[in-house]
């Protein structure tokens, strides 16, 4: 008997579906405004991100609360979903429901463990709440909380501010003091000790200038044209759910336009594409919207960046955004994402990627604190000198004319004779970097599926390693010509983890083989720079997964490290690395507009 291959399951949170696909666009006969709605709360600017649309329903199957009744007697009831504002409860087959009535005020006790809502909201509750409605044929009540979710936390969020900024700042004075003894000891060993001066002012530098870094503020009157283009490729799972959050955009829908390019899916991908544009131009006729999104379907799997191509091509707006086909924008995302295009010299802008499945496995909690930190300060600090030098895939925007003025160039880039199939973010941020300034918008976010078995998460970072170094040498030949200490940054930044790998093996083999010598200064070393990670996380974003910023960089220094020597020597191969089946060599696409 053959053994079936067990698929693992991503653990996503489940909007509530309404009865129409566009909640957020705004209405054209201005009957209807977002700001007044019961999801959107704009009077309240202390609101954290997971709460900007506070009622935003989330179905939750496996949690059960507690209600205190007018009477004084408890019940136990099952929550059917919940929001940052209120919850729909099923009630007890053998509970009187008529015996509650609207306007009532119960008290609810309920426990948020990880992944039952947004990141950031786990906590035991106990709340004043009031029935707004009560269905007595299906048993059910809805009711509204005295005080959001996000407000109710607020006082163990501050706790968790005060007490991780205190361990920081412990961790950075540990490593300055340790960096004496570099300084002190770097005539008896010049190489190690430079390398470990070069590592810390890198990584220190990084945190610092994060923290300083500040996201553009949305000018409501600043609504350019843009075009989003999503190339999709055996996303039959996923694409529809992409297509509806880059059309559900709070956004001037005259303003905002779609083009998807199929390439060559051999998946239901097609399919599905032509029935989620049908649906929305049927539900969206009042926008337009039937002229609004075009499709593309290519005959042959080409590669992203041919389809990224079609889209340049048949692009007529001010501003072109890119969106991969398992990533889902948040309903304000290109509100935000185009702020800092009001400077003309702004080339490009990357929006904020977090993980949609966070809680599936171990695997995924550590790549969440991985992408938020890599984002929220390593793409930061890149920023704060407008050189951000990877306008990220799952969410980047670009001006038209500048990705014009090289499309070709980069469409055709060849690397030691090869044509460049991989790396196509990274590569197009070079082409427009060298010649425009290029931002990150932290408020213009995103979420992503991640590879949630180690064997595909490898392949991926192995086939990212190479690309950076790819583009990291391309870039090399004139970075010296940006401003100085961004320039000093860059080269430092490419020269650290290259050299990575030798360090390690001094420290971990050649010191406690050869000279017989316990390595307890450089674990520690690696040990403060994932509680950096760690504590920076829980600072920032106060959840409780900070801890897998440690795992993860336990994990790198484990396995990811010992990519870099490999991806030295095969830095040139073009295959995927990710995807079955090889590209076609057709150049021929046959194209349809829906």
């Amino acid at each position: 008997m053959s053994k079936q291959k067990k698929v693992r399951e991503d653990a996503l949170l489940h909007t509530v579906e309404d009865r129409r696909n566009l909640t957020f666009v705004p209405d054209p006969t201005k009957q209807r405004s977002n700001n007044d709605r019961r999801n959107n709360m704009q009077s309240d600017a202390h609101r954290p991100e997971y709460a900007r649309y506070a009622g935003m329903r989330y179905e939750e199957a496996n949690l059960f609360v507690r209600m205190k009744l007018p009477d004084g007697n408890k019940l136990r009831c099952k929550c059917a979903n919940i929001s940052q504002t209120g919850m729909k409860l099923n009630l007890p087959e053998n509970f009187d429901v008529s015996t509650l009535n609207e306007g009532d005020t119960v008290h609810l006790r309920f426990k948020l463990e990880p992944g039952m809502l947004q990141e950031g909201t786990e906590k035991n509750y106990n709340l004043k709440s009031t029935i707004v409605r009560v269905q007595n044929d299906a048993r059910w009540i809805a009711l509204q909380f005295e005080e959001p979710l996000y407000v109710a936390r607020r006082s163990a969020s501050n706790l968790y501010f005060t007490l991780a900024t205190g361990f920081l700042f412990l961790i950075t004075l540990i490593i300055l003091l340790m960096r004496v003894e570099s300084v002190t000891y770097f005539s008896t060993h010049a190489v190690l000790y430079g390398y470990s001066l070069l590592a810390c002012s890198f990584l220190l530098s990084r945190y610092f200038f994060g923290m300083l870094y500040k996201p553009i503020a949305v000018d409501p009157d600043y609504t350019p044209s843009v075009t989003i283009v999503v190339p999709c490729f055996n996303e039959e799972t996923w694409i529809r759910r992409t297509i509806i959050s880059c059309i559900n955009q709070d956004y001037p829908p005259e303003k905002l336009e779609l083009i998807i390019v199929d390439d060559g899916s051999s998946d239901r991908s097609p399919q599905v594409i032509q029935e989620t544009i049908n649906d929305l131009c049927v539900e969206g006729k009042r926008y337009g919207l039937d002229k609004r999104i075009r499709v593309f379907f290519q005959q042959y799997n080409q590669g992203k960046r041919d389809a990224m191509g079609v889209g340049i091509r048949n692009c007529n707006t001010e501003l072109i955004t890119f969106v991969d086909s398992d990533s889902f924008l948040e309903p304000d995302a290109i509100r935000n994402l185009v702020q800092p295009m009001k400077d003309p010299k702004m080339g490009g802008v990357s929006g904020r990627t977090d993980v949609a499945n966070t809680y599936t496995n171990h695997l995924t909690k550590m790549q969440s604190v991985r992408y938020y930190i890599s984002f929220r300060m390593m793409k930061a600090a890149e920023a704060y000198f407008d050189s951000v030098m990877c306008l990220s895939g799952p969410l980047s925007c670009y001006r038209l004319s500048a990705v014009k003025e090289v499309a070709e160039p980069w469409l055709h880039q060849q690397f030691m004779g090869q044509k460049a199939t991989f790396g196509d973010d990274r590569s197009l941020t070079n082409f427009i970097v060298k010649n425009h300034r290029t931002y990150y918008q932290d408020t213009a976010i995103c979420s992503t599926i991640v590879p949630n078995k180690h064997k595909v998460f490898l392949k991926q970072q192995m086939r990212w390693k190479r690309s950076w170094l790819r583009e990291s040498i391309t870039a090399g030949k004139f970075m010296w010509k940006k401003e100085p200490l961004m320039a000093i940054f860059f080269y430092m930044g490419l020269l650290v983890p290259m050299i990575a790998p030798l360090i390690v093996l001094y420290n971990l083999v050649y010191v406690p083989i050869v000279r017989h010598v316990f390595p307890g200064t450089f674990l520690l070393g690696i040990l403060l720079m994932g509680l950096l990670m760690s504590f920076a996380q829980l600072i920032l974003k106060r959840s409780s997964l900070w801890f897998y910023g440690l795992l993860f960089c336990l994990y790198y220094e484990g396995i990811l490290l010992w990519q870099m020597p490999w991806a030295w020597l095969t830095f040139w191969v073009s295959h995927w690395g990710t995807r079955s089946g090889g590209r076609k060599k057709q150049q021929t696409a046959a194209s349809q507009s829906a």
